[in-house]
């Protein structure tokens, strides 16, 4: 008998492979087993997928310099952790764009309505993945004081944010969930809320990976935040010249309606 992953020979009564830890498998594939693997791939309790989410919570510094430093087993890894929050986003999607008619848009009170809201909120669910990706180089580069004493290059700030964006979206993606079908008039409030949640959770996770203290770390974090403001702004600006060049907006729509 064979390991059907790495054709190490195997005893009959092998459960794993000793060579590569695969699961020996000897059935054909139902639906039952398919969702059995699912469940014990994902969320039994000692999956790495529920402990990475559980730490990255509790002990946010023990997963990513744990991983900057090598160790790479004992949590989902980076790219992994984001593909599942994208994966799940793009759930969130579908949702939204069901349900967009039903959005008020006007989030700051004004009582006015553009096209060019709608438009931009098209655009946005569109690549809203890649958006999501280029907060990352963005929270990079807002960083770079925050990990002097660690000297965390520009790649192993990416990891810290990756997980940190990663984690920011799983977290909301229930709570999402629920108010775009139970209420979706108030996501776009959620939205403010959830962007505060975000800004909050990634200080957090700066305090515990930086380990500064005091006067110190918190003039790092305000820096990190206006930084990051700062290339958000720029990126919300640049989004509308960018329909305006294409052809996908014109003058007029941002008329008040």
């Amino acid at each position: 008998m064979q390991c059907k992953n790495c054709d190490n020979n195997l005893r009959t009564d092998y459960s794993y492979c000793p060579d590569c830890g695969a699961k020996v498998i000897r059935n054909r594939l139902t639906v039952k087993n398919l969702w059995g693997d699912v469940i014990e791939r994902y969320f039994n309790l000692d999956n790495t997928f529920l402990k990475t989410f559980y730490h990255l919570f509790t002990q946010p510094h023990t997963v990513i310099a744990g991983y900057i430093g090598g160790i790479r087993r004992k949590y989902l890894n980076p790219i992994s952790y984001l593909g599942i929050s994208i994966t799940l986003s793009g759930l969130l999607v579908f949702f939204m764009r069901r349900n967009s008619a039903e959005m008020d848009m006007d989030i700051l009170g004004t009582g006015t309505s553009m096209t060019w809201q709608t438009k931009m909120w098209d655009m946005v669910l569109d690549y809203q993945a890649i958006f999501f990706v280029l907060y990352i180089p963005m929270m990079a580069i807002s960083g770079w004081l925050n990990f002097q004493t660690q000297k965390y290059n520009f790649s192993e700030r990416v990891v810290i944010f990756m997980y940190t964006l990663a984690q920011y979206s799983l977290a909301i993606f229930i709570p999402s969930l629920l108010i775009l079908v139970i209420m979706p008039g108030n996501y776009m409030t959620f939205s403010f809320v959830a962007l505060i949640f975000m800004y909050a959770y990634s200080a957090y996770v700066i305090k515990k990976v930086s380990k500064d203290k005091g006067l110190e770390l918190w003039s790092k974090v305000i820096i990190f935040c206006v930084i990051f403001t700062f290339f958000y702004i720029s990126l919300s600006i640049i989004l509308p010249l960018i329909l305006l060049l294409t052809g996908a907006m014109q003058i007029e729509d941002f008329r008040v309606s």
